[in-house]
């Protein structure tokens, strides 16, 4: 059985960074052939403006060529792994590494599943609510688990609510996370951190460092990866003993990289 965790790169949903995808349909196709192979021809390039073309719809199959979708999108829209480069430059003093040098192990491996959809906003998730949530469970964290924070977060994405409403984690629970060993974990929100317009009116009216970004830039000194905007996790049906996927799309060059987070279950490891 495999669970679905992810959330599609939606060019309908308006944010700081937009998405937009240009589609190109079937029947469009068949123009768009005629275009990119004129296009290469010399002169081919007015025959094609004065109406001329070297196939016509009638002379494929069907009538269409095959479709294709161009996606102008933010690394981070959609389900994706944060790597250490988004953090800063550099970690634990040494080049951070981008989204296509991190360790595939560390995208595979035993889930766990924390609950805390009985937290609301304006609350956020401390180190108590980890060893708390950790106890009800009756688990014992391993190195390389995979943590997953169920905040229900997911249930308000196309709502205001979901950009500047939701849980997030201090870094204190981050990093008592990272002290069992912990590489990568994941949030149902749209940020790790509390909500970003809360941090930067506060980091604006005070100017301390501490409040903006901590939880990201917790990762410049201890290196670890976290995938932001799951979704289902309500759908997982035990809270441990089912493993994680979450290969990130090698994006040359980039601090995050889209995923397919899954939960397969009956083919748990470790």
């Amino acid at each position: 059985m495999i669970i679905d965790l992810s959330l599609p790169i939606d060019d309908t949903l308006i944010e700081t960074h937009d998405a937009k995808i240009d589609r190109i349909s079937h029947s469009q196709g068949v123009e768009h052939f005629n275009w990119v192979v004129m296009n290469k021809q010399p002169g081919g390039k007015e025959r094609f403006e004065q109406g001329k073309r070297v196939a016509a719809s009638d002379e494929i199959p069907d009538g269409e060529m095959l479709s294709l979708e161009v996606v102008h999108a933010s690394v981070h829209m959609g389900t994706h792994v944060d790597a250490p480069f988004h953090y800063g430059s550099m970690c634990e003093g040494k080049p951070a590494k981008q989204i296509m040098d991190i360790p595939l192990e560390w995208c595979y491996g035993p889930g766990v599943v924390l609950n805390f959809t009985h937290m609301t906003y304006p609350q956020n998730i401390v180190k108590d609510d980890i060893i708390q949530a950790l106890q009800r469970i009756h688990y014992k964290l391993k190195p390389m688990d995979i943590v997953l924070i169920h905040t229900g977060g997911d249930k308000l994405v196309g709502t205001p609510e979901y950009v500047t409403k939701y849980v997030g984690m201090m870094p204190d629970a981050v990093e008592y996370l990272l002290d069992q060993g912990i590489k990568m974990m994941g949030i149902d929100t749209i940020g790790l951190d509390r909500p970003c317009f809360e941090m930067f009116k506060e980091f604006l009216e005070t100017k301390d460092k501490a409040k903006i970004w901590p939880s990201h830039f917790l990762g410049r000194r201890r290196e670890y990866c976290h995938m932001e905007r799951l979704g289902n996790l309500g759908a997982i049906p035990k809270p441990f003993g089912f493993t994680v996927s979450c290969l990130p799309v090698k994006v040359r060059n980039a601090g995050a990289g889209w995923c397919r987070a899954v939960a397969i279950l009956n083919s748990s490891i470790g």
